[in-house]
Formats: C-alpha cells, sequence, structure tokens
C-alpha cells in the first residue's frame, strides 16, 4: 500500500536490520555451542529468518537466509573460522537450510502481506461503514459538505473540498477553500470524468478533480491535494486506492441526490397543502357569495323593470348596476368551479355525441360577450362522434370565446375550427386581434394569471384554468400559439376520439314487418 510506504523503515535500513539479525543471531549462539547441537542452532538460525520475514518482508529475509548460511559455516562447521568444507555432508545441510530458510520466508512474507491486505481492507470497509452511517442521517447539504471533507481527509491524508453546482449549472467554490483551478473543475462536471493529477486529462495539475455522480445526474466535484511529500499523487495511481476513493466520491452523490429530493417534496408539499388552503378558502369564500350574488341579480333586473318606469339615468344606474352584479357572480362562479375540480368534486358525465351542438349552444352562451365581433365557425363535415361531458364542454368553449372578445377590438373577428388530427378531435379558437404576450403561452393557463399583467379588463384570470383543467380530465391537452405572424391568437384543444359504438341493427324480416303493417 503505497499510503502506508511512509510508515516503515526503508528498503536499505530493511536488509541492513536483516542481515544483522541473523549475524547478531550467530554471535549469540557461539556461547550456547557446548550444550547445543549443530542442528539446534541452524533451527535457531532459521528462526531468525522466519522473524525477518515478518518483520521486514522477503526480501530481507532471503538475505537473512543466505546471511545465516554463511555465518553457521564461518563460526561452527569445522574447520571453523573459514568458509572451507572438511565432510561433504555440511554442503547438504548448507543447502537445505539455505533452501528452508528461503522458502519459509517466503512463505512467512507472503502470509504477512495478505494479514496487511485484509487488515487495509477492513479498515476501508470499516471507513466506508461509518462514513455512510453518517451520512444517512443527514438532512442538509452542509452536513455533507462537512462529513465527506473530514471522512476523505482521514482516509487518503489529502485536504478535500466540495464544489456545488448553482442552479445554471456553474461550479461554487465555497468560502475559505483551497485554490483550485475552477476550469478542470467545470470540465470534470460537464464531462463526468476525473482530471488533474493522476490522469490523462491534465495531470500536471498537482489537484485531483472527481466528478460526484449520482444516479440522475452529477452533483458536484470533490477536489483533493493529496499530502504525501514525495509520495503525492502515487496512491491514486493503486488500483484498490482509487476504488476506494470512487466509492466515497458515490456516497457522498447519492447523498447529495436523496437531499436534493427531500427539498424537492418538502416544497411539493407546502406547495400542495397552500394549494389545499387556498381551494378550501376560495370554496368558502365563493359559496358563502354567492347566494347573496344571486338575490342582487334579481334585485337589479327587478329594480330596471320596476313600474312607474325609472328616468334614463335611473335605468343606465339600474342596467350598470345589473351588469357588474353579474359579472361578479360569473367571477364567484369560476372561483367556486376551479375548487370544485381540483378536489375531485366534478364528475364526467361522458356520452358519444356531435361536436356541432356543444359549438351552437356555446355560441347562443356567449352571445351578449360577442355582439361587437364577427364570429366564423370553420367545421368539418366529416367529424366523428366524440365521448365527452357536453356541459363541461361548452364551458370551455365559452370561457376561450369570452377571453378572445375580451381582449380583441370590437369589430374583430373571432374563428371557431374543429378538425381531425391523428387521434385526436382538435378544436381551436382563434382571432385577429394583438395576440398573446411573448414567452406568456403556458403561463396564461395557470390560475390567477391573465395575459396582462397590469389590465383594466375584469377577471381574475381563472377562466383559462378551468378550460385546461376540464379538458386535462377529458385525456385531452390545451395549449396557445400564434393564429398568423404578428397578429392574433389561437387557443387549441383536442379531445380523444376513441371508438364509437355500432348501431343496433334492424333484422330484416322486422323491418319489413313494420312496412306492410304485418304484427310482428
Amino acid at each position: 500500500d503505497e499510503a502506508e510506504a511512509p510508515r516503515r523503515p526503508s528498503r536499505h535500513w530493511r536488509y541492513i536490520l536483516a542481515a544483522g539479525a541473523s549475524l547478531g543471531t550467530a554471535i549469540a549462539s557461539v556461547p550456547l555451542q557446548p550444550y547445543l547441537d549443530l542442528a539446534n542452532i541452524a533451527m535457531l538460525s532459521l528462526l531468525t529468518v522466519v522473524l525477518v520475514a515478518v518483520r521486514l518482508g522477503r526480501g530481507p529475509a532471503a538475505l537473512a537466509s543466505l546471511v545465516g548460511v554463511a555465518c553457521f559455516d564461518f563460526i561452527f562447521v569445522p574447520p571453523r573460522f573459514s568458509f572451507a568444507v572438511g565432510d561433504f555432508q555440511y554442503v547438504i545441510t548448507f543447502g537445505v537450510m539455505l533452501a528452508v530458510g528461503l522458502i519459509t520466508g517466503h512463505l512467512t512474507a507472503g502470509l504477512r502481506f495478505q494479514a496487511r491486505v485484509a487488515s487495509h481492507r477492513e479498515a476501508r470497509a470499516r471507513a466506508l461503514y461509518e462514513f455512510s452511517r453518517e451520512l444517512s442521517g443527514v438532512l442538509q447539504t452542509e452536513q455533507i459538505f462537512d462529513i465527506t471533507k473530514s471522512a476523505i481527509e482521514r482516509a487518503f491524508r489529502a485536504r478535500a473540498t466540495l464544489l456545488l453546482p448553482d442552479d445554471e449549472g456553474s461550479l461554487q467554490a465555497p468560502n475559505g477553500a483551497q485554490p483550485l483551478d475552477m476550469g478542470i473543475a467545470q470540465w470534470a462536471f460537464d464531462h463526468a470524468q476525473a482530471a488533474g493529477t493522476g490522469t490523462d486529462t491534465l495531470p500536471a495539475s498537482p489537484i485531483f478533480y472527481l466528478p460526484l455522480i449520482a444516479p440522475m445526474r452529477t452533483r458536484g466535484v470533490l477536489a483533493l491535494l493529496p499530502l504525501d511529500g514525495a509520495h503525492r499523487g502515487r496512491w491514486l495511481l493503486v488500483p484498490e486506492q482509487r476504488q476506494h476513493l470512487d466509492t466515497f466520491a458515490a456516497l457522498a452523490a447519492i447523498a447529495l441526490e436523496r437531499v436534493h429530493y427531500i427539498d424537492v417534496a418538502q416544497g411539493a408539499l407546502l406547495q400542495m397543502e397552500s394549494e389545499r388552503l387556498r381551494n378550501s378558502l376560495l370554496a368558502a369564500l365563493s359559496h358563502d357569495l354567492r347566494t347573496p350574488l344571486t338575490s342582487l341579480v334579481g334585485l337589479a333586473e327587478s329594480l330596471a323593470l320596476s313600474r312607474p318606469p325609472l328616468s334614463p339615468a335611473q335605468l343606465d344606474m339600474a342596467r350598470s348596476l345589473q351588469s357588474e352584479t353579474v359579472r361578479m357572480s360569473a367571477l364567484v362562479a369560476n372561483l367556486l368551479d376551479m375548487a370544485r375540480i381540483e378536489s375531485g368534486q366534478v364528475r364526467l358525465n361522458l356520452q358519444w355525441q356531435a361536436l356541432e351542438e356543444v359549438v351552437g349552444s356555446a355560441l347562443r352562451a356567449s352571445g351578449p360577450q360577442l355582439q361587437q365581433h364577427a364570429v366564423q365557425t370553420q367545421l368539418a363535415p366529416d367529424l366523428p362522434l366524440v365521448r365527452y361531458d357536453a356541459v363541461l364542454i361548452e364551458r370551455v368553449l365559452c370561457n376561450l370565446l369570452e377571453n378572445a372578445a375580451k381582449y380583441t377590438p370590437p369589430g374583430s373577428t373571432i374563428t371557431v375550427a374543429a378538425g381531425v388530427h391523428g387521434q385526436f378531435l382538435q378544436v381551436t379558437v382563434c382571432d385577429d386581434g394583438p395576440g398573446l404576450p411573448p414567452g406568456r403561452e403556458e403561463a396564461i393557463f395557470e390560475k390567477f394569471t391573465r395575459g396582462e399583467r397590469e389590465s383594466n379588463k375584469p377577471g381574475v384570470g381563472l377562466g383559462l384554468a378551468i378550460c385546461r383543467a376540464i379538458v386535462e380530465a377529458h385525456g385531452g391537452a390545451i395549449h396557445a400559439q400564434p393564429h398568423a405572424p404578428g397578429q392574433g391568437a389561437a387557443l387549441v384543444f383536442s379531445l380523444p376520439l376513441g371508438t364509437p359504438p355500432a348501431p343496433p341493427e334492424i333484422e330484416l324480416d322486422d323491418a319489413n314487418d313494420h312496412e306492410t303493417g304485418k304484427p310482428t
């Protein structure tokens, strides 16, 4: 493990210690020669080789074995203090001692290496477990930043910094962070690839940039500055270390994504609660206002028809009172209908029927609002039957017609067109007025949103929102678009066609009986 290299003795000192251990064992065995056989002294030498292999590794163990055999030959084997061998049997002894020492040292060093690897893997697993346990309970991004920074600095002895993107996707460095190359960091974030030291992308940079890749998207970049002195950045080339770091980054990315969706869920829940509260207030308010407004409409009509007749000025006042009361009653009805639609209390009465009838009834109902406009209909002659709620679709057409009449000058033309487009019946209400404000084609269908932000035209911005709710309840869609380049607006909604039921069949015999008057 390269990260552990500075903690062990250097290579030269390990070999010096191994040779010194074998030489020291031989010298310490000299006083024991009268009491021990040469075989026992050879065992002491082998024991030294095993201990050197355990503590210093395979290479120093091999050197200790060679030094031990040489000392055994020089000090204990006759003729003593000479490398000459008087008995050929000792040559075999030297060979066996050397072979046993090398094999024992190799096996012991291998076991030592495996034990050290297992220890490091256990430490990595424990670090990952503690890191994931700490991340499992966080609810804020700042907590993830602090936990990740401290955990990585402990595990890799490197200065760590998390770079998170803003709403536009640009990385932002935290206050007090180490000097970073934001261009490299942004490249790593945009391409979801590591960059900097230890990589093929800008390896001259002393900082390693690792993107935090979550299941849905990249959540940020982890910047690391290794602090290993001469070994700086070498541990990034070790596969196990790099995999370990990638696991840390994946856990941090998943935690960031989880916190993000927690914020999204909390925001959605808050919005749902506010919408529910607002709908309840609107429903209660509109319900309480409907009865007195209905009474005011009746009183205004009675006042205009009272006897003896009113003076012209009084009659104008009575008619103005009547029209304003009717307008207020319509606004309250819109509020109540919107609250009922969003609460799910409206049930569709779906029937197979022709569109022409609903268009005609909508034009009749919107007659007072369309008096100063020219109205045209362009309905395809072969329109099929469509399954819809006639009352609600008539309400949609009335709202679209009234909206067109409200935002176009007197004398303009309003056109109602319908035709089959693919699997949908498409209905268009268009005009040749000033058109839609740029960029507000979708916003006008939101609740309490109007085509003109500041306008003296009456309304609270619920008509088109009701249209969208009704059309989507039928499985269709509604959108706005320019009618013609530079002028006019077109509001288009579509309804799914489906397959109408087949007409009932009349048997030929029954038909002939009816024609001839015979009883059946």
